[in-house]
C-alpha cells in the first residue's frame, strides 16, 4: 500500500485547490512544501488575491460567490457583465489568439463553478473597491474584468486554504522539497523523491500532482529562456520557484509547452529587494501608469501608456522596461492625477522624486533637463480636449507623436509634479508542461504519463507573450480543482462528502 493516494507538490493556491478536491474525494494527501512554514504559499501568498470569472453583474455573482454583500452594498456598485464571450475576447486579445481553445474554453466554462468551490470551502471574496474601481456620484464603478479578490489578498486566500486543507484531513511537510518523481517498469509514476530537513527520503503515492510554479526564480533559467538580461530582473514572489517541477517531469519525458520566452512582468519599484517581501507584498507593484506619462533614463517615452485597460497591459509593459536603459523606466504625474494613485504609491519604501518644475524632476533624476522638459512639452502639446474617465476607454488621446497615448491623455502641467522609479518584477514564467483534459501530464508522444498530474504556473498554453489580470488564481484553482479530481479518481476513489 502506498504511503499516500495523492502527493501535491506545491503549496500555492493551484496546488492546495488540488489537494482539497482530492481529499474531498477521499483520497489520502500530502501537500509538501519546499520552503519553511512562514514563507508558504508560493507566488499566491503575493498577489492582491483577484479573481477574473464569469459572471452578469454585481447581483448574480452575489449569489453565490460575493454572498456577504449587503443589499446597500450591492445598490452602490456598478460591476460590468463579464460573461464567458467577455472573458474569451479578453484572453484571445491579449495573447494574440495564440492560447490553446480547449484550455481556454476549460478555464472560462470553469471559473464560476470554482468560485462557487471555494466559497463552499469557506474561502470569503469582497469586491475590490481600492484597486479596480472609482467612485463616481457616491457609486462604485469597476472595470477591468478583475474585480473581485480573496478576503485578506493573496495572503488570506493561502491562510484559509491551508486552514480548510487541514481540517479536512491533508498533511502538510514544510521544508521539503521534491527532487526525483519514481516511476514503475510500467512508467506510471508510484511517488517522489523529496529532500528535507533529515536528508533525503523518498515517498510513494498512487498519484503525484505537480503545482510547484514556474521558474522565475531561476536566474539561469530565466536567462537561458526569457534571454539576455533578465538574471537582472527583479523578482515579486516566492525565492522558492526554481523550476524543479518542470525540470522533474522533462526528465521523464513530459512534453515542454507554451511560450517559454514569455512571462508575467511589471513595473516594480526599483529599491524592491531581489525576491518578495513578506511585509510589503505586492506593494511595490506601480500600476496607475495609465494616468501618467513614463519615460526612460534617456527622458523619452517609449511606450502607449493609455493602450488599454491596466488589466490588459501592466503584463507586456514589464517587458518593455526590460528593454530600456538599465531596465527603468520613471512614471511622472501631476497634481491632476495625483489623487488617483492606488494605494501602493503611498507605502514608505516607494523610490519617489518630487519637484515644483519638470527641469527640476529631471535634476533630481539624473536626466538630461533639456531632454525631458522638450519630452513633457510635446506630449503638452500633442493632448487633444475630451472628457477624462479613468475607468473607461475615454479616447481623450494625442496626435502627432510616436508613440501616441490613446486614453487619458491629460497635459501634464500642474506641478509640483511627482515621479516614482521602477524596473521590472518577475511575476511568473509562461512556459511548462502539457496537460490533456483530465490535467494528466502528456509525454512527448502526447500520451499520458500515468499517476502523474500538473496545475498552475507550470502549465504551459494558455498565456502568450500578455495576460488578462485575475486569470492566473483562476487558472490555477479551476486546473488545480482539475488535478486532484483526476487524481483521486485514477486511485479508485469516489466523491465523499465534504
Amino acid at each position: 500500500m502506498a504511503d499516500y493516494d495523492v502527493v501535491v507538490v506545491g503549496a500555492g493556491n493551484a496546488a492546495l485547490c488540488a489537494a482539497l478536491a482530492a481529499r474531498e474525494n477521499g483520497a489520502r494527501v500530502l501537500i509538501l512544501e519546499a520552503a519553511p512554514e512562514h514563507e508558504r504559499g508560493g507566488n499566491s501568498t503575493f498577489t492582491a488575491g483577484g479573481f477574473r470569472f464569469c459572471h452578469s453583474g454585481v447581483e448574480d455573482a452575489a449569489t453565490d460567490v460575493l454572498t456577504d454583500l449587503s443589499e446597500a452594498e450591492r445598490e452602490r456598485i456598478v460591476l460590468p457583465v463579464h460573461d464567458r464571450d467577455v472573458f474569451y475576447q479578453t484572453l484571445m486579445k491579449v495573447t494574440h489568439h495564440q492560447a490553446d481553445e480547449t484550455m481556454a474554453w476549460r478555464l472560462i466554462d470553469g471559473s464560476r463553478p470554482a468560485m462557487v468551490w471555494l466559497r463552499k470551502h469557506g474561502i470569503r471574496f469582497i469586491p475590490m473597491f481600492g484597486r479596480q474601481s472609482f467612485e463616481v456620484e457616491g457609486k462604485h464603478h469597476f472595470y477591468g474584468g478583475v474585480n473581485i479578490e480573496a478576503v485578506g489578498g493573496g495572503a488570506g486566500l493561502v491562510e484559509a486554504e491551508v486552514a480548510r486543507a487541514l481540517k479536512i484531513g491533508c498533511e502538510i511537510r514544510y521544508e521539503t522539497a521534491a527532487t526525483r518523481l519514481i516511476q514503475d517498469k510500467q512508467r506510471r509514476v508510484t511517488g517522489v523523491e523529496v529532500c528535507g530537513p533529515d536528508g533525503y527520503a523518498e515517498i510513494s503515492a498512487d498519484a503525484v500532482v505537480l503545482a510547484c510554479g514556474g521558474f522565475e526564480s531561476n536566474p539561469e533559467m530565466r536567462t537561458r529562456y526569457l534571454g539576455p538580461g533578465w538574471d537582472l530582473a527583479r523578482v515579486r514572489g516566492t525565492r522558492h520557484n526554481m523550476g524543479a517541477g518542470i525540470r522533474m517531469a522533462i526528465e521523464i519525458g513530459a512534453r515542454p509547452h507554451g511560450n517559454w520566452s514569455g512571462c508575467h512582468s511589471v513595473g516594480w519599484d526599483i529599491s524592491a529587494p531581489p525576491y518578495g517581501d513578506y511585509e510589503v507584498l505586492d506593494n511595490f507593484q506601480k500600476h496607475s501608469y495609465p494616468w501618467s506619462i513614463m519615460v526612460n533614463l534617456d527622458g523619452k517615452r517609449f511606450v502607449d501608456e493609455g493602450e488599454d485597460l491596466r488589466n490588459l497591459t501592466y503584463v507586456k509593459f514589464g517587458r518593455e522596461i526590460m528593454k530600456q536603459p538599465h531596465r527603468t523606466a520613471i512614471q511622472i504625474f501631476d497634481q491632476k492625477t495625483i489623487p488617483l494613485l492606488r494605494d501602493e504609491y503611498r507605502i514608505k519604501q516607494v523610490t519617489k522624486v518630487t519637484a515644483n518644475t519638470i527641469a527640476e524632476l529631471a535634476v533630481e533624476l539624473e536626466i538630461d533637463p533639456a531632454t525631458l522638459t522638450a519630452t513633457v512639452d510635446a506630449f503638452n502639446a500633442a493632448c487633444k480636449p475630451g472628457d477624462f474617465n479613468p475607468s473607461v476607454l475615454d479616447g481623450v488621446r494625442t496626435e502627432g507623436l510616436s508613440p501616441n497615448k490613446t486614453n487619458w491623455a491629460l497635459p501634464i502641467d500642474q506641478g509640483p509634479f511627482e515621479a516614482f522609479v521602477t524596473t521590472t518584477g518577475v511575476t511568473f514564467t509562461f512556459g511548462g508542461l502539457k496537460i490533456n483534459d483530465l490535467g494528466e501530464v502528456q509525454d512527448v508522444s502526447d500520451r499520458s504519463i500515468p499517476g502523474l498530474y500538473a496545475a498552475g504556473e507550470l502549465v504551459g498554453g494558455l498565456f502568450y507573450e500578455n495576460y488578462p489580470g485575475g486569470s492566473g488564481l483562476m487558472a490555477g484553482s479551476v486546473f488545480g480543482k482539475l488535478a486532484g479530481e483526476s487524481a483521486a479518481a485514477s486511485t479508485g476513489h469516489k466523491q465523499a462528502a465534504a
